[in-house]
């Protein structure tokens, strides 16, 4: 099943979303298109699943982004002090 067919299931939902959140749900369906190919090779018991693992590995790896560079920046810092 691809995520298109699984975010028309969510239509009601995002719609009682406000605005602002419905960006970012959107945004973590895109999260998830970038992961379509391994999500096709896992049949879960939801359909939903690799969707949701595809959204929170991508979040992860924006997390570890900004991590990394929280601590270039704060290096940054500490060197200049």
């Amino acid at each position: 099943m691809q995520t298109s067919q699984i975010t028309t299931g969510w239509d009601a939902y995002r719609r009682a979303l406000r605005p602002t959140d419905q960006a970012v749900f959107d945004r973590l369906f895109e999260y998830a298109q970038l992961h379509t190919d391994p999500s096709t090779v896992h049949k879960p018991l939801f359909v939903e699943t690799p969707v949701l693992i595809s959204m929170l590995l991508e979040q992860q790896k924006q997390i570890d982004d900004l991590e990394d560079r929280l601590d270039h920046l704060e290096d940054d810092l500490n060197d200049r002090g």
